[in-house]
């Protein structure tokens, strides 16, 4: 109902004649090609959900972050909603590469669909380790996460260092021949030029991007929300933010780049790709909507009818208003 209230409400005729003429909706991200650009972000969208939705409708399911070794997670509060959207610190709990490997990665290879495995690291060395120990496992790409907090310099996110960047994505390369796909960290002085770095060290596609940092207070305690006290923010209200950072990261390579940021209809699937996307992931939707990805999904006909496209793809990179690459707001 929600995606049909954002397409204008086609008229059954219309809708009929797009399901009739069968958009494309595949897509490529380098060498690998998905039947659509549909996929969850990392960790919002595992195996226990299959009854909501199956997986093989998905153009790809992305795994939550793996770490090398074993990983408890955050204390309590770990999510809390608020009036636009959702903070989260999870801490990204892991059985590490072993407990993966022999777990959930084989419930993942049974869904059906092409496999994204998001890897992490604490230090520059696991993200290498990681890769090593997943790297001739059979899985469709690798998603690596730089958003995680890096022990050696200060707790400060890889992904806020385009040297830092370039150094993990290129050791990594050397462990695996597989896509690499690298989500970004947004808060940055320029989302353009750490893309471009990943590029250069020879990543597949750009993930832009991971969540806001934000705060959530209990003022009658006088202390944060959330256990460990900041989290991640996300939900429709960062969508704007993200369709900008999805721009900018769009005209400074020449890889895919994955839209991700307050995706919750097909309309957003649009002008994500417009902004520059290839294909979208979708994640705090989820939270309320198991559904919500097939909901986007069966929308995506009727969308490039209304936008008199015969393949979805043809909306990538076609905002008729460029934002000046210099452009300071």
């Amino acid at each position: 109902m929600e995606n049909e209230v954002l397409l204008d409400s086609p008229s059954s005729c219309e809708k009929k004649h797009a399901t009739d003429a069968g958009a494309d909706l595949s897509i490529a991200l380098g060498e690998l090609s998905l039947a659509n650009p549909i996929m969850p972000a990392s960790g919002c969208f595992g195996p226990e959900l299959a009854p909501f939705l199956a997986f093989d409708q998905l153009g790809a399911v992305v795994t939550k972050t793996v770490f090398s070794v074993h990983r408890a997670g955050n204390p309590a509060h770990r999510l809390t909603e608020t009036e636009f959207g959702m903070l989260n610190s999870v801490g990204i709990p892991s059985l590490g590469s072993e407990g993966f490997r022999n777990g959930l990665l084989k419930e993942y290879q049974a869904s059906g669909t092409r496999v994204v495995v998001s890897i992490g690291g604490l230090f520059t060395q696991e993200y290498f380790t990681v890769a090593e120990e997943l790297g001739q496992e059979d899985v469709d790409a690798f998603e690596v996460n730089v958003s995680c907090p890096n022990l050696e310099h200060d707790g400060l996110p890889i992904g806020t260092s385009p040297d830092r960047v370039f150094e993990v994505i290129q050791g990594i390369r050397k462990h695996t021949d597989h896509p690499l796909f690298v989500k970004l960290t947004p808060t940055v002085n320029s989302i353009g030029e750490i893309a471009k770095a990943a590029e250069d060290a020879g990543a597949t596609a750009v993930t832009v991007a991971n969540s806001f940092s934000g705060l959530a207070i209990d003022a009658p305690r006088r202390k944060s929300v959330l256990g460990s006290g900041a989290g991640g923010y996300t939900g429709p209200a960062v969508k704007p933010l993200a369709l900008k950072l999805v721009r900018d990261a769009a005209q400074a390579v020449t890889i895919p780049v994955i839209g991700c940021g307050g995706i919750t209809t097909s309309r957003d699937v649009a002008e994500f790709m417009i902004a520059g996307a290839t294909a979208i992931q979708v994640g705090t939707a989820t939270f309320t909507r198991p559904t919500a990805m097939g909901e986007i999904l069966a929308g995506l006909d009727a969308l490039c009818h209304q936008l008199k496209v015969s393949k979805l793809s043809d909306l990538i990179g076609t905002l008729d208003t460029p934002i000046p690459s210099r452009r300071l707001a």
